[in-house]
Formats: structure tokens, sequence, C-alpha cells
């Protein structure tokens, strides 16, 4: 929960309120947390934070302490701020403000710039925010109050970064203004009664779910954001809709007809079930070319609509768009669903009975002698806490995450990285969600190539992890930057530079004070199975590192679907 400031900027004499400390008051005010690391041009922002007791998570990398404020977000910790210094810190951040802008993550990201006169080292911060398209804001002390007052507002109601330049040579200032009646972008107050276009957009969508023989329902997380999830079930039940969900929105409903996940994370036999529908409805979710892999995840002739607040740069063409909120929409075609008709033919839920099961991977090791990855996963899926909440890094691996193991929500499954196709941001990940979720067991699952490109801030999700129920960080490690070596080692190309030497990361992690499991054989799983029963058994919060030495040899699907496409 927010924290209350010490002194309100608005109580006493503003002459002795400074910009950081009029920044640190009114944010504290609407945020839950501070992720950063200090430095000369955001330290006075930092202190007027901690001094007042607000929680505060540092990290060592400025790009985890953007990704961690990201990751708290879509853990359902609230809004987060991110903070660092000018210039390098900046820049080193830009990756992970750029993930949260497209992803739609909304987060405050306090950092330092340039003086009135910029020195001969500045960079042009406000350019570089302008070219990413990412909402930002000077201070000055004039408009202190206002800037952090319109930052909360426009990152809630627009589910986007904002950013506050805070320039070096007035963190000190005091404030020479009071904070005005700042406008909320959020217009939703204005909507009186339905929208003109509501009834007939409606009547013409459940005609498209009454006539269909096989309806598919996909949640997306404008579900999990609108709390819509029983009037989406209401609706598939009334069709008799076979339902699936976003990787963002994992379990968002639960139904005995949800099948699994849509697009390149779903089982072949959910594929095959998928293919089979002649309408199929996408509720807050994107339709990207993932979601569709490559062309595969549905029939050619299959009607294709979605749903959505707004366009989305990505979507397919064969999709039907329907801007619309969630919230406004699903409680008219709920009720029209419901109301008594004719006769009705046997829907696709009599047909099937029941749904296919996703067979276990028999074998822990391949061909070559190493671990299967899948095996990994699905024996993590036996012995880690039920109460558990995961995410994971970028990368060939993580085509195998999704499927094999589960989580108990939709806020316990977080995804960070795929909206700009980036890896490495997995550990600053982990510390966003260790502080949102301190009552779950926290899990990272990370590639070795993106894995150490974080892994600056193993420590600083070490140290997070032991504030809470614990955890574990696992590496899934094949020695390579798998997703490259599978896509243009089969091309002749020379992969050398796609090869990584097999470390030993659980010795990194017991360097580092976690306890370490090195696992390349079946007999090393029995120290996991001993680990795990102390975990299960203690109130102590533990935190391992286990190294899983895999097979090259197992391919994820959505690779295997790029190399397909490529020889076509």
């Amino acid at each position: 929960m927010p924290h209350a400031p010490v002194s309100s900027p608005q109580e006493g004499s503003q002459k002795t309120t400074t910009v950081s400390r009029a920044l640190a008051d009114t944010l504290a005010q609407h945020c839950d947390h501070c992720f950063g690391l200090i430095g000369n041009a955001n330290s006075h922002f930092t202190s007027a934070l901690t001094e007042s007791g607000f929680g505060y998570s540092s990290v060592r990398h400025e790009s985890a302490a953007v990704g961690a404020a990201d990751a708290f977000h879509r853990a359902g910790g609230g809004l987060a701020i991110a903070t660092a210094t000018c210039g390098a810190g900046f820049t080193n951040a830009l990756t992970t403000l750029a993930e949260a802008r497209v992803a739609r993550i909304p987060l405050i990201f306090v950092v330092g710039t340039h003086p009135e006169r910029p020195r001969p080292f500045d960079l042009n911060q406000a350019a570089l925010l302008d070219a990413l398209d990412v909402c930002h804001r000077t201070v000055t002390p004039e408009s202190a109050l206002d800037d952090a007052n319109f930052a909360v507002q426009h990152a809630l109601s627009s589910r986007q970064p904002v950013v506050l330049l805070l320039p070096y040579d007035i963190q000190e200032a005091p404030i020479t203004a009071s904070a005005s009646e700042t406008q909320s972008t959020n217009q939703e107050h204005l909507h009186t009664g339905r929208p003109e276009w509501l009834e007939s957009t409606v009547t013409s969508l459940a005609e498209e779910l009454q006539t269909a023989r096989r309806p598919l329902i996909i949640a997306g997380r404008g579900v999990l954001l609108s709390d819509t999830a029983d009037l989406v079930r209401r609706i598939g039940d009334s069709v008799g809709a076979l339902f699936m969900h976003s990787a963002m929105a994992r379990h968002v409903l639960s139904s005995p007809w949800q099948i699994g996940t849509v697009g390149g994370f779903a089982h072949a036999w959910q594929v095959e079930l998928a293919r089979q529908a002649d309408v199929v409805l996408f509720l807050g979710a994107s339709f990207n070319a993932f979601q569709n892999r490559g062309g595969n995840m549905f029939a050619p002739d299959a009607k294709i609509i979605q749903v959505v607040d707004e366009p989305h740069p990505a979507a397919q063409p064969s999709v039907t768009p329907l801007l619309a909120k969630l919230e406004e929409l699903l409680p008219v075609l709920a009720e029209q669903l419901e109301k008594p008709r004719g006769s009705s033919s046997s829907t696709w839920r009599a047909e099937l009975k029941t749904l296919p099961t996703t067979a276990e991977v028999e074998s822990l090791t391949c061909a070559d002698g190493r671990l299967d990855p899948r095996a990994c996963l699905q024996y993590l899926n036996r012995v880690l806490p039920n109460q558990r909440a995961v995410c994971t890094d970028g990368g060939h691996f993580l085509g195998w995450v999704p499927k094999y193991l589960d989580v108990p929500g939709p806020q316990q499954q977080v995804i960070v990285g795929t909206a700009i196709q980036s890896i490495g941001l997995g550990m600053g990940s982990l510390v966003g969600l260790a502080a949102a979720r301190p009552e779950d067991y926290c899990v990272l699952v990370a590639g070795d190539g993106g894995g150490t490109m974080g892994i600056a801030d193993l420590p600083a999700a070490i140290e997070q992890l032991r504030r809470g129920r614990g955890g574990c960080v696992v590496f899934i490690n094949d020695a390579a930057y798998g997703a490259e070596l599978h896509q243009f080692g089969d091309v002749g190309l020379d992969t050398s530079s796609m090869e990584i030497a097999d470390y030993d990361f659980a010795a990194v992690g017991r360097a580092y004070g976690a306890h370490g499991f090195s696992v390349g054989t079946p007999e090393d799983f029995a120290q996991l199975d001993a680990y795990f029963h102390d975990v299960s058994n203690s109130a102590e919060a533990s935190v391992a590192v286990i190294d899983f030495k895999v097979s090259r040899l197992v391919v994820a699907d959505f690779v295997k679907e790029v190399l397909a496409k490529a020889q076509r």
C-alpha cells in the first residue's frame, strides 16, 4: 500500500520544501514501491523517499530498476517508481523502458537530467524519450507538484510509463508554486448510460457466437484489468464455447473447458482443437504473429474477432477489430446471450465430452546424454511449492516454461521482454515479482545467454527473495544462444558466435550466499528432492540457484515453425 509521507508538501512553509521532497512526498501518496540505483542526480529524491520509510529495493543495474517496476505492476503490486541518475544511468534503462512502453505498463521513472546549462558529457535525454514515444516532463521548481500528479494520473489512465526528468542542479531548490487541480486524463466518468453504437454491435456479435458451431474465446490481460472474467465465462457457457488465454492472462478465468495458452506456448492437442474453431473471439488480448503461430493457430476460414480498447500495431490482417471497453460491452453481450431462444443444436462441448490431457515427457535425458529441458520443467512443477509465482527471461527456453510450469493465477506469471523481443531482463523482473508477491515462492527461469546478461542483479534478487517466502533462480543451460543456433545453424552460418561456455551458475549462486545446485544427470535430482522437501517444511525463506545442463536436441515449437516457414 502507498506510504504516507512525513509531511505533505501543502502543509507548513512551502519555502522549505525542496523539489526532491515535493516529488517524493507526492508520489508516495499514490505509488507502492521504488526500485533504484542512486547517483549524483537522483540521490536527494531517493533519500527523501527512503527517510520517510517508503518501500525501496536497490538494484545493481539501471535496466533492472525499470524492469522491476514493470514486473511489480504486472504481478499485482500496484504502481511503482523506478529511479536512476542522468547520462549513462538513463541510457542503461532504455531497453526496459521501451519494453514497458510497448507492453503498456504504467510506472513512474524519476531520472536525473542535465542542468540548465548542459555540460560537455550531458545527453539530450528528452530527444531519446521522444524517439521511444515515451511520455516525459522536465521538472522545475514551479511545476514539481503538478508534474508528480500528472505522472501518476497519466500513467494509470493511459497504461504507459511516464518519465520525470529531474535536472541535476534543482534537486535541493525550494518549490515556488503549490499544486493546481491537475486535469485527469481519464475520461471514463464522462460516460453516462450505454453508448449509442453498443446495442447494434452486441447484436451482431451475439449472432456470430450463437450461429457458430465451434466458438472459441481467448481471454487476455484486458479481461484481468477490467475485472470481467465472470462475464467472459458466462458468455462462453451460454454458447458452449471453449476457452483459451494469452500468456499474460494465465488462468484469468476458471472453467473445465479452458484448454490452455494460445499461440506459441500451446501443446499440439490444443492447437488441433483451436484449428477446429469456426469463430474465434479475442477479448482484451493482442492477436500478433506469435499468438497466431505464424498463421497455424486457427483454420484459414475461421472468423476471428478481436475486442480491444485501442488498435494494436502488430495485429494480424485476418482479424476483424472491434474497439470497445470490455466493461461496457460484455455485460450487454452476456445479457443478450442469456435470453431464451429457440431450440439449438448440440454444442462443441457436448461433442467433445471431455478434454485431452498433456502427456508427460518420459525420459529425463536426450540422445546426447544431457537433460531434456521439458522434463526439467515438469519436475519443477511437481516439487515447487504450490503457492508460487514465476517470471521468465526471454530466449529459446521460453517456449517450454508456460507449457510445463504451472502457476495459480494470471498475476503469478510474468513475462517481461517479449513486447520488444528482448533477452536479459529476467533478473530485474524477479526483483519486482518478489517485492509484489512476498507471500509466494518466487521463481525466475532464464537461459544461459539472457541470464548472463542480467547476472549483475542476482545479488539484488537474492536479497529481495529473502525478504519474503524465498524462491529460486533456474538456468536452462544449453551453453548457447539457442534460438539463433537453431535458426541459423541449419542454413550454413558458422555457429561459433552462437555458442557460450558451459558456466557453473550454481557456483555463482553460492558465491552470493544462495544454495547452488548443478544438475546434469538423473542422479543429480536427488539433491533437489531433499532441498525442496526441506523448503516445504520450513518457515524460513531459502534461496537457491539451479543450473540444469540441458540438451540442444530439443527445439521449441515456435522456433520449429520459424524454420518451417523459412523452408517453404
